[in-house]
């Protein structure tokens, strides 16, 4: 299965989810409901995996942490917040960069129009 592929079945799911549950809740209870969604599709995720920084070829831990790494390949980052933002963003580019993948997805669950709530991102450096 390629990247593309993932990411629609991941965006399926969240669909799902979103279209299940709708706006309003905490961000830790769409975490729960789409790692079982991606799980029930078939899918390996891993939530709340470790992401050390590499500091002068140490690994340390900051405590950052993937909300969901899908299949090992993609990064699902995950908000419950008013409108997503720069710094949102940033964020997911940051991770895609620290544990060298490359395509992540930021999504809002608490929109009315689900789709104006889905961010893909890419770290074009991790090629």
């Amino acid at each position: 299965m390629g990247v593309s592929d993932l990411t629609e079945k991941i965006i399926g799911a969240a669909m799902a989810v979103h279209q299940e549950l709708g706006p309003g809740l905490l961000e830790s209870t769409y975490e729960a409901c789409m790692a079982f969604e991606l799980v029930e599709r078939g899918l390996s995720v891993d939530r709340q995996k470790p992401l050390p920084v590499v500091y002068r070829h140490v690994r340390i831990d900051c405590g950052y942490r993937i909300d969901l790494l899908v299949e090992d390949l993609v990064i699902v980052e995950l908000k419950a917040v008013a409108e997503l933002r720069p710094i949102h963003e940033a964020q997911v580019l940051s991770n895609l960069k620290l544990c060298g993948r490359h395509v992540g997805l930021l999504i809002n669950f608490n929109v009315k129009l689900f789709k104006s709530g889905i961010r893909r991102l890419v770290n074009e450096l991790s090629e």
